[in-house]
């Protein structure tokens, strides 16, 4: 299916690697420009962007922004249409999960989760609708959420699944403010995904995480990131304040 995504400006926080490259990389497939947002993988993100030209001939940009800090996402999206033009969509992908369960987790570890996943997807989102508005057009907002957010998690992870639970009830709050600027804002709740974080430990005993899943598997990014770059395109224009599952089944357990 052509998702008529060619020549379009489309930035996605965290782009550098897992889930996030899988997404630059399917938009850049499609034909888009995209923009490549990172913290602290700059050789990474140039890496990708170089390999978009080579393997797609497509336009890219590596980006930095901590995206918890208003001014660098300004700057951000600043540079991005200075180099590759006005804002079409932005995916939310930038993520930090904690890990230590409720009791041990440190005052420190707990902000520095919602000031990344809570606070920095805000700051963009905020950008990102004012920036349509000036160029008074329609636009996506895809932000990415988890399965967590509606079943939780059993290894320890509170303070990641109250943000992404958070992520749903902003996703739904922000479609209704901005339906009528014609902006689309939806949120993707994937399963488990084989990536490099958790690669090491789905080897090392891949029936425990395939028997989470109703399908018997995890999934590949490929398999998350197809649905969210269709949340990007007017194929998904009638489409805003939901919440897609691709979680395997996982979240009807």
């Amino acid at each position: 299916m052509d998702l008529h995504l060619k020549n379009k400006v489309i930035v996605v926080t965290g782009g550098a690697s897992g889930l996030g490259k899988t997404i630059v990389e399917i938009l850049a497939e499609e034909g888009a420009r995209v923009a490549v947002n990172y913290r602290s993988r700059k050789d990474t993100a140039d890496l990708l962007v170089s390999e978009l030209r080579s393997k797609f001939g497509a336009e890219g940009l590596a980006v930095y922004a901590d995206i918890s800090k208003e001014d660098d996402v300004k700057t951000m999206f600043d540079e991005i249409e200075t180099k590759l033009g006005k804002i079409d969509a932005v995916v939310n992908n930038a993520a930090y999960c904690a890990n230590p369960e409720c009791a041990n987790l440190t005052l420190d570890e707990f902000k520095k989760c919602v000031d990344i996943n809570l606070q920095g997807l805000f700051l963009v989102c905020r950008e990102t609708v004012q920036r349509f508005r000036q160029q008074k057009t329609k636009g996506y907002i895809v932000n990415i959420s988890s399965q967590a957010a509606l079943r939780g998690s059993a290894s320890g992870k509170t303070a990641y699944d109250m943000t992404k639970a958070g992520i749903l009830g902003f996703t739904r709050s922000l479609a209704i403010e901005v339906g009528k600027d014609g902006i689309n804002v939806n949120a993707v709740l994937p399963g488990l995904m084989y990536t490099e974080i958790i690669a090491a430990a789905i080897d090392a005993d891949p029936d425990r995480f395939n028997k989470r899943s109703l399908l018997g598997r995890i999934a590949k990014t490929e398999e998350i990131a197809q649905v969210a770059v269709f949340l990007c395109s007017d194929r998904a224009s009638y489409m805003t304040g939901a919440s897609v599952d691709v979680s395997g089944g996982m979240a009807l357990h």
